[in-house]
């Protein structure tokens, strides 16, 4: 058969057994007659840690953009996540913001729903789903460590496997397309030299947020608990910091808190909840008080958002396309990575269903490229304009666009109809350019219909509960 009538290759081999690598499987599964996914080290059995996984430790979320793309990737799978303990966040009727402008009400209405849960039941729920498929195998303790092919045309990778007692050994694996999907750590960029494609573009922007986390058993029961989160304001003098609280399975509480240099949180366990309260408002502090921390502080400097423009290079070899943390690396303070990478798993799938024709692997990387993007405005969008930011500085168009956003931000604080708007486009549902529509621009004229609230929007069930505890102690 001819290369150009090839509709379905014999095989695929997915770099890295991460939530890419799994995602990036499930996107071609259907297409092909096996998937060989390459994994550094032994995978768990259950919801446990996963090694090589560091970000782990801090906050997830699944914004509802990346809920869909999941559902759609993996039928059943968010029911299975509820099943297994996630919590499903309507937004933001279980939200209490606060932002640079103020607290965001907690609408009645919901306009869409996240998801929490810890890293490690995540993966394992979207791993069982993704493995339980026949032609779907992971090969551990194995290494990718060079691409087969050459500028034109990748036919797979060169391997290095270590087994138990048996020392290490490499091999070549053929493939009729190579998804790498390895993380920050890819060395895609240098393959790609090697194969004589260079002229790759790359940008890094960095806050220097440090991230602290650990788990709390929470004081009360957690479903239907509210995500907590006060965010940092770029405005204010001094390093900047934020938290957030998110409620996950087994009755805990997820904590992060984050600084800038000059006043960054540590691992001292004892310094975790007074860091808490130094935030622009203490409610974080205030509810750590009363639950029981279930673990040490855990703490990552890696949170610089990082990008490579694959899709701009002029040559790109056919058999080859690149997802996830590979391509982009975003702050985790948004909360944008995991449904990015749902996001462009879902675009790879849609574009394979037409089969691996000629020009598949170039319209695949640009696919891929487009949530990215729109997640890249919003992140860098923000840290430009902390103090501490490398790599990037504001210009007068990004500081104008900034106090057009911060007025937004305001009016959502009393108009549902801002609020939606803002949130359409922060869940990943709506490109960034949906908040210069006439009826937005009117909004933000007009401004907040209702009054600011002066603190925290807690239920009264939620308030009785919190005096229950306080009760108790």
């Amino acid at each position: 058969m001819s290369e150009a009538v090839r509709h379905s290759p014999a095989r695929a081999v997915v770099i890295g057994g991460s939530m890419a690598g799994m995602l990036a499987a499930a996107a071609v599964k259907d297409q092909v007659g096996s998937v060989e996914i390459i994994e550094c080290h032994d995978l768990p059995e259950g919801p446990g840690p996963r090694v090589g996984v560091p970000q782990a430790v801090h906050i997830h979320l699944l914004q509802s953009g990346g809920v869909a793309a999941l559902e759609e990737l993996l039928p059943g799978v968010i029911d299975q996540l509820a099943a297994a303990g996630a919590h499903r966040i309507p937004v933001t009727t279980n939200m209490i913001i606060y932002s640079p402008e103020g607290w965001y009400r907690r609408w009645r209405r919901a306009t869409h729903r996240l998801m929490t849960a810890s890293r490690d039941l995540t993966d394992h729920v979207v791993r069982e789903q993704v493995l339980k498929e026949p032609h779907v195998n992971v090969r551990t303790r194995s290494r990718a460590i060079g691409l087969l092919g050459d500028g034109r045309r990748v036919t797979g990778v060169r391997i290095r496997t270590s087994g138990e007692g048996e020392g290490e050994r490499e091999t070549e694996l053929r493939a009729d397309l190579v998804i790498d999907a390895s993380g920050r750590a890819s060395r895609l960029p240098q393959w790609l030299a090697e194969l004589g494609i260079g002229g790759l573009a790359e940008d890094r922007v960095d806050s220097g947020l440090v991230y602290a986390s650990r788990m709390y058993r929470a004081p009360v029961p957690t479903h239907g608990w509210p995500v907590v989160s006060v965010n940092a304001d770029p405005r204010l003098p001094g390093p900047a910091s934020a938290g957030g609280i998110l409620p996950i399975e087994g009755d805990r509480w997820h904590v992060s808190l984050m600084g800038a240099p000059g006043g960054q949180p540590t691992r001292d366990a004892d310094a975790f909840e007074p860091f808490a309260r130094t935030l622009r408002h203490p409610i974080i502090a205030d509810l750590l008080a009363r639950a029981e921390p279930l673990t040490d502080v855990s703490i990552t400097h890696s949170t610089a958002n990082r990008r490579h423009y694959y899709e701009r290079l002029r040559a790109w070899p056919e058999g080859l396309v690149a997802l996830g943390d590979s391509v982009a690396a975003f702050n985790p303070v948004y909360g944008q990575g995991l449904s990015v990478i749902a996001q462009g798993a879902l675009a790879l799938r849609e574009l394979a269903r037409g089969g691996l024709v000629p020009g598949f692997s170039r319209r695949a990387q640009r696919a891929i490229a487009r949530p990215v993007e729109a997640a890249w405005a919003l992140t860098v969008g923000q840290d430009i304009h902390f103090a501490t930011t490398t790599g990037k500085s504001p210009r007068f168009t990004d500081r104008l666009l900034q106090r057009y956003v911060n007025r937004l931000s305001l009016t959502a604080t009393g108009s549902f109809r801002t609020a939606t708007a803002l949130t359409d486009v922060l869940t990943l549902h709506a490109p960034p350019t949906s908040l210069i529509r006439p009826g937005v621009l009117l909004s933000a004229l007009v401004g907040p219909l209702r009054p600011q609230l002066k603190g925290p929007q807690f239920t009264p069930e939620e308030l009785a509960l919190l005096d229950g505890v306080r009760g108790r102690s």
